[in-house]
C-alpha cells in the first residue's frame, strides 16, 4: 500500500510540473509576440475598410448584406404576404395582356403613365415599344410592393432594399438598350449610324479621362470670374478657412442693415452669384443692400482635422466680426443656404445664449435644423456605412467631390445618369452645360473630421433638434433665438425636403415666415427675380398662434405666381430701420482692408 501511495504522489507531482513548464513556455511565447494597441488595430482595420470602400465607391457591402438578410428573412416567414405579392404580380400581367390586346385590335396609341422620365419620347406610345415600357413600369411598381409592408423589417432596411432594387431594374430598362429604344433606332436610321460613331467617340474620351484621373470639371464655355461670379466686389478678410467678399454698392443709398450670406461648404459659393440674370447677390446689391459673402476654402489632406467648431468660429463668427467692424452699430441680416443654413442656426443659437442680439433677421434657404426626415440621402447612412465612410475619409484626409456628387446623382439616377448616358453614347448628342450645370460640375471636398461629425451629430443623432449640440462645452437651444425667420422650402427638393425644412416651426419661439416655391434644391432657389414657370405659397406664423401641420398649410395657403426673390426683398425692407449712404469697402483701420478683387482665390481651389 505504501509503495502505491508513493507512486501516485510522484505521478501527480510530475503532471503538475509539466503543466507549470507548459504555462511558462506559453507565457514566454506570448511575451515575444508584439501586442497591438487600440490605435494600431484601428489603423489596420481602417485601411482595410478604406480599400474596400474605394472599390465600392464608398458603399458598405456589409450594410447591403444586412439589409437584404433582413428583407429575405422576414419575407421567408410571411407566407400570406408572399401569396399576396404573387396575386399582385398576376393582376399586373393580366392587365398588361389586356392592354396589349386592345393596342393590337383597336390600333390605339395610349399615353404611358407619367411616372418615369425614361419613356418621354412619342415613339414609346407605339407598339411593341409601348408594351416594353408598360412592362418595365409594372415591374417597378411590383418591386416597390415587394420590399414594403414586410412585418418585422427595419424601416431603414426597407428604404435601402427598395432603393437598390429600383436602381438595378432602372439599369435594365428597355430605354437603356439600343435595340429596344425606338428613339435610338430611328436616330440611327436617319443618321445612317453617325450617332453611334459619335457616341463611341464620347465613350472613348470619357474612359481616357477616367484612366488618366483628370478631375477638371466639365464647365463648357463658363469660367469663374468671366461669366460666372462676376458681381463686382473685394475680398476684405481672409483666414485659413474663408475669404469674405464685400460687394460693391450699386445705389447711392443702401439699407442700413447689411446682408451676410453663409453658403454651404459642400458647394462653391457662386451658386448664389451665377450669370447676372440669375445672381441673387447682384439682385440684392441692385436693390440697395450691402452684401457680404463667405467663400469657403476647398480643403486639402492637411485640413482633415477641421471640425464643425472650426466652421462655426473661423467661418461664420469670424465673418460676423468683420461685418460688425465695417457696419458698426447696426444689426445684420444673416442668410444661410443648405448646410450653411444649419451652421447659421447653430451660430444664431450660440449668440442668443450669450444675449447677443446682433442678428436682425435670419433667412434659411432649403436648410434643415431637424434631421429625423432628412430626405433620400439617409438611405446611404447607417452604422456600417459610417464606419466605411470614416475610414475612406480618414485615409485621404477628405471626402472627394466626386463621391458626394455620385451619391446625389444616384438619388435621381433617371435624370442624372441613365438619360444622359443614352443621349451621349447612343444618340451621340453632347449638350453644352448651362450656368447651373457648370457650377454643379465644380465640386468641393469635405474635411474628414468635419464631415464625420456633421453626419454623426446632426444626421444620425439629431443633436441640434434635441438640444444636445454642444458649443464651448455647453448645449445650445434654438428656442433662445428671438430674431424673425424667413424660411424657404422647395417642392421637389430631394436633399432638404420641404416638410423637413418646415419643422423650424417646432423649434423657435420667434416669428416665422415660411415660403414654399416649386422647383428643386438648387433650381428652386436660383430662379432669378422673374421666372414664367415659378409660383409660391407664403404665410407668416405668430409664435403665440396654434401650430399648422405642413399638409394643412399647403392646402390652405394661397398660391402666387412669380419668383420669390422680390417678396423676400420686400420682407428685408420691412425689417429695416431705414437707409444710409453707401459704405466704403472694408475698414482698414480695424484690420479689414481690401486684399484682392472678387471672386477671390479660394473659389478656384
Amino acid at each position: 500500500m505504501a509503495d502505491n501511495s508513493t507512486t501516485d504522489t510522484d505521478t501527480n507531482t510530475g503532471s503538475s510540473g509539466f503543466i507549470l513548464k507548459l504555462d511558462s513556455m506559453l507565457d514566454n511565447l506570448l511575451d515575444k509576440i508584439p501586442k497591438l494597441n487600440d490605435e494600431t488595430v484601428e489603423n489596420i482595420d481602417s485601411q482595410l475598410r478604406a480599400s474596400i470602400g474605394k472599390l465600392t465607391n464608398g458603399m458598405s457591402p456589409i450594410q447591403l448584406i444586412l439589409a437584404y438578410s433582413d428583407w429575405l428573412g422576414h419575407l421567408a416567414i410571411a407566407p400570406a404576404r408572399r401569396l399576396q405579392l404573387l396575386q399582385s404580380l398576376a393582376e399586373k400581367v393580366l392587365q398588361l395582356s389586356i392592354t396589349a390586346a386592345k393596342t393590337v385590335t383597336e390600333k390605339t396609341d395610349e399615353s404611358l403613365p407619367q411616372t418615369s422620365s425614361l419613356f418621354k419620347h412619342e415613339l414609346w406610345k407605339k407598339p411593341p415599344f409601348n408594351m416594353l415600357a408598360r412592362g418595365h413600369l409594372a415591374t417597378m411598381d411590383w418591386l416597390k410592393e415587394l420590399s414594403t409592408d414586410i412585418p418585422g423589417m427595419d424601416p431603414s432596411n426597407t428604404e435601402l432594399v427598395g432603393f437598390i432594387n429600383e436602381q438595378i431594374f432602372q439599369i435594365l430598362s428597355p430605354s437603356n438598350f439600343p435595340l429596344s429604344n425606338p428613339e435610338v433606332l430611328k436616330t440611327t436610321w436617319d443618321e445612317k449610324g453617325k450617332n453611334i460613331l459619335k457616341g463611341i467617340s464620347h465613350l472613348q474620351r470619357d474612359i481616357q479621362k477616367s484612366l488618366l484621373k483628370k478631375n477638371e470639371p466639365e464647365m463648357g464655355d463658363f469660367k469663374v470670374g468671366e461669366n460666372l461670379a462676376t458681381t463686382p466686389g473685394k475680398v476684405i478678410f481672409q483666414n485659413d478657412l474663408i475669404e469674405l467678399i464685400q460687394y460693391s454698392p450699386a445705389t447711392k443709398t443702401v439699407i442700413k442693415e447689411p446682408v451676410l450670406i453663409v453658403p454651404a461648404w459642400i458647394m462653391k459659393y457662386y451658386i448664389l452669384d451665377l450669370s447676372p440674370e440669375k445672381s441673387l447677390v447682384k439682385y440684392l446689391v441692385d436693390q440697395g443692400k450691402t452684401v457680404f459673402m463667405i467663400s469657403w476654402k476647398n480643403p486639402e489632406k492637411e485640413d482633415k482635422e477641421l471640425c464643425l467648431d472650426n466652421y462655426l468660429k473661423s467661418g461664420f463668427l469670424a465673418a460676423l466680426d468683420a461685418v460688425k467692424a465695417i457696419a458698426p452699430k447696426t444689426k445684420i441680416n444673416a442668410v444661410g443656404y443648405c448646410i450653411g443654413g444649419t451652421l447659421l442656426s447653430i451660430g444664431a443659437a450660440t449668440l442668443a445664449r450669450q444675449d447677443d442680439d446682433i442678428l436682425n433677421s435670419i433667412t434659411l434657404l432649403a436648410a434643415q435644423v431637424d434631421f429625423t426626415e432628412p430626405g433620400e440621402i439617409k438611405r446611404f447612412l447607417g452604422a456600417s456605412q459610417m464606419a466605411f465612410l470614416d475610414s475612406l475619409m480618414w485615409t485621404d484626409g477628405y471626402l472627394e467631390a466626386a463621391s458626394m456628387g455620385d451619391a446625389f446623382k444616384a438619388l435621381r439616377a433617371e435624370d442624372m445618369i441613365l438619360n444622359p448616358a443614352v443621349e451621349r453614347y447612343y444618340l451621340g448628342r453632347e449638350s453644352k452645360p448651362n450656368a447651373l450645370m457648370a457650377w454643379n460640375a465644380d465640386g468641393t471636398r469635405m474635411p474628414a473630421k468635419m464631415h464625420s461629425h456633421y453626419l454623426q451629430q446632426l444626421f444620425m443623432e439629431n443633436q441640434l433638434a434635441s438640444c444636445k449640440y454642444v458649443v464651448d462645452e455647453k448645449p445650445i437651444v434654438l428656442q433662445d433665438i428671438r430674431a424673425p425667420f424667413f424660411v424657404i422650402g422647395t417642392t421637389t427638393d430631394h436633399v432638404a425636403p420641404w416638410k423637413s425644412v418646415y419643422k423650424i416651426h417646432h423649434f423657435v419661439r420667434s416669428e416665422v415666415t415660411f415660403l414654399l416655391t416649386n422647383g428643386g434644391h438648387n433650381a428652386g432657389i436660383v430662379c432669378g427675380p422673374e421666372h414664367p414657370r415659378r409660383h409660391f405659397q407664403l404665410a407668416t406664423h405668430d409664435p403665440m398662434g396654434k401650430y399648422i401641420d405642413p399638409d394643412t398649410w399647403a392646402e390652405t395657403t394661397e398660391t402666387q405666381q412669380g419668383s420669390w426673390w422680390p417678396v423676400w426683398n420686400d420682407w428685408l425692407d420691412e425689417h429695416s430701420i431705414g437707409e444710409i449712404s453707401k459704405r466704403t469697402m472694408g475698414a482698414s483701420k480695424k484690420g479689414y482692408k481690401v486684399l484682392r478683387d472678387a471672386p477671390g482665390e479660394y473659389v478656384f481651389g
